[in-house]
């Protein structure tokens, strides 16, 4: 007798996946965007809820950058979770999201020499190094020019760790289901890992390893708060915005991905646009290089659209997309892209400003465009769809972490309305 082998189907934006000890309903995922509708002091605001909520379809959406404490602050109106009145703003964002049915990770932001002494008191802002970036910042005074940072001194790096740590505990106090470690477009954790901006000679930079150090080990204190499965990370191997280079980004940010591998965390999500995309690069793409070394699920971000989305799941280059711009303009976008529909145009000039306008204004589908779309599986439906897609496909990714996740959240924290699976 003859056994035949038959490839596993190609996957689809539509398939679900598990992610860490969620099932999610399909790979449409909602990349982080800075909106600037919390209140001066960071505190979210009402309208962020509704924002959020509109949104719920996405398979996970990831949260506008957050500050992990007042040393990180460095745009003007986004939020924070770093004060008890922050942390209670948020539960409103993410009981409204679990009505609807979605997944929200928040994610953890320290701006490091991004930020500007109006936000610090008339402090300086900190970084790897004194070496100013190039550009200007977004103050409450209007847009002011970047100052060189000072350089920290390692004794400040576990307090710094420390601080995400605590984020992340106060992000699963406030209902977050995760939280993503934001080691990107060149913000603290991105400026230690490349030789751009990182000329440290101690531990903490110099090789890929030392260079590496202090991004592992914020990741880390996050991992021992809330575990591996609830922990993400993003990374812009590429993106030249802020001012960011390195010289060899292939193999820094392999070794990257593999050390974080290592950890088990739930997800990389790698944003690599394409050339003149504004987070594009005209260098050799990364994220092949990524994919190899890490084990786990892999999320790409930057100029996809509905096909192309679909072409790189094909391919076997991620597991998910994230569409950042698409979703401002289209809350409904998986349905929109299940049934074909036109997309809404975005308000570029709202992206930023304070209401409604170009926040919470898009329209939705009407009735009788969305009737002729399935509608897509609730989370309710995504364990029963997995586990059936699972059994004719077999396991989702190899190192794919299978089960819930095990030990306990830390003293104080409970999961808003249950919705992260205990081990």
């Amino acid at each position: 007798m003859i056994l035949q082998h038959n490839p596993p189907p190609t996957p689809t934006l539509f398939d679900p996946i598990r992610l860490g000890p969620y099932f999610l309903p399909h790979r449409i995922f909602m990349a982080p965007l800075t909106r600037g509708r919390a209140d001066g002091d960071g505190t979210p605001t009402d309208i962020m809820a509704v924002y959020y909520a509109q949104r719920a379809s996405a398979g996970l959406i990831v949260s506008e950058a957050t500050a992990i404490s007042p040393q990180g602050v460095g745009w003007h109106n986004a939020p924070g979770i770093f004060t008890p009145r922050q942390v209670e703003a948020w539960k409103p964002v993410t009981d409204a999201v679990h009505r609807a049915d979605g997944r929200i990770f928040l994610q953890l932001w320290h701006t490091g020499r991004l930020s500007h002494p109006d936000f610090l008191a008339g402090g300086r802002p900190v970084g790897p190094s004194a070496v100013a970036a190039a550009g200007q910042v977004r103050t409450p005074a209007g847009r002011k020019p970047f100052v060189t940072p000072r350089a920290l001194e390692v004794d400040e790096l576990p307090g710094i760790a420390e601080d995400y740590a605590r984020a992340a505990r106060r992000a699963i106090h406030a209902g977050f289901d995760g939280v993503e470690v934001h080691a990107a477009n060149g913000y603290l954790l991105d400026q230690f890992i490349r030789d751009g901006s990182n000329r440290r000679r101690d531990d903490f930079g110099g090789p890929i390893e030392g260079r590496w150090r202090f991004p592992l080990q914020a990741t880390q204190a996050v991992i021992d708060e809330i575990g591996a499965s609830r922990t993400g990370v993003r990374l812009s191997p590429n993106v030249s915005f802020n001012s960011m280079h390195d010289s060899d980004p292939v193999a820094a940010f392999t070794y990257g991905a593999r050390e974080l591998s290592r950890r088990r965390i739930a997800y990389l999500h790698v944003i690599e646009g394409p050339p003149g995309h504004a987070f594009g690069s005209d260098g050799p793409s990364v994220h092949p290089h990524i994919r190899a070394a890490f084990d786990h699920i892999l999320i790409l971000n930057g100029g996809f659209d509905a096909a192309t989305g679909q072409e790189a799941l094909a391919s076997g280059a991620t597991d998910a997309i994230a569409y950042g711009v698409p979703f401002i303009a289209n809350p409904d976008l998986p349905t929109r892209f299940r049934t074909g529909a036109k997309l809404n145009v975005p308000d570029r000039d709202a992206f930023y400003t304070p209401g409604s306008r170009g926040y919470t204004d898009y329209p939705f589908l009407d009735r009788g465009e969305a009737s002729v779309a399935q509608r897509e599986p609730s989370g309710r439906k995504a364990t029963a769809l997995l586990r059936s897609h699972t059994q004719s496909r077999g396991p989702q990714h190899e190192g794919t972490v299978l089960m819930p996740v095990a030990g306990t959240l830390p003293d104080g924290c409970a999961l808003s309305n249950g919705h992260v699976v205990h081990g």
